[in-house]
């Protein structure tokens, strides 16, 4: 049996899924040599790329059938989608005919635009239907710990995402939620 999963993992973007600000690190126009994997570089050489563990953590909630977002507070909104357009990911492990993918594929639902990541998960909701405790966001600003006061589980990603983080952060929103969250039940406990 699979440990339960939540319905929604959000990411932000800047230093939790690639190691730079978008908006200050990075200059238009964005290219990408042929087909290389996880790899592009901007007007002046500088590399964009995901963390290593990045891609096969995209590849397992895919699997799962987990609704995947990115929520990201930047201005450079257009720099952002063209980057998680141009980023290849690998085909999943195993599968030698699949071509590579572009990552932004892999998102359900893309909230990048300046603000309050309240706002975004307001959205999230309006646009999905998931009740907020059925939620995840790893992030590595604290501040955005704002949004647990809507009942999102909020992880802090201290050095980038990896393996062990997104573990942590599951672990910690199983911990939080062992029994899945309905509508109504999440009505009712706000009644009593």
């Amino acid at each position: 049996m699979t440990s339960r999963l939540p319905k929604l993992v959000a990411f932000d973007l800047d230093y939790t899924l690639w190691p730079f600000w978008i908006d200050t690190h990075i200059t238009s126009p964005l290219k990408r040599d042929g087909d290389a994997i996880n790899e592009v570089h901007d007007k002046y050489g500088e590399k964009v790329a995901f963390y290593h563990a990045v891609p096969q953590i995209l590849h397992r909630l895919r699997s799962d059938d987990v609704v995947i977002a990115a929520c990201s507070r930047t201005s450079a909104t257009v720099l952002a989608r063209q980057a998680l357009s141009l980023l290849l990911v690998h085909a999943k492990a195993g599968d030698k005919h699949a071509k590579p993918s572009p990552a932004i594929q892999f998102f359900d639902q893309l909230e990048i635009y300046p603000g309050s990541k309240i706002t975004h998960f307001k959205r999230l909701h309006e646009k999905t239907g998931i009740p907020y405790s059925e939620m995840l966001f790893y992030d590595d600003e604290k501040r955005n710990k704002e949004v647990e006061s809507l009942g999102v589980t909020f992880i802090w990603v201290l050095d980038g995402l990896d393996d062990l983080t997104f573990e942590q952060g599951l672990e910690e929103w199983r911990k939080r939620h062992p029994v899945e969250a309905t509508e109504e039940s999440v009505a009712e406990t706000k009644e009593n």
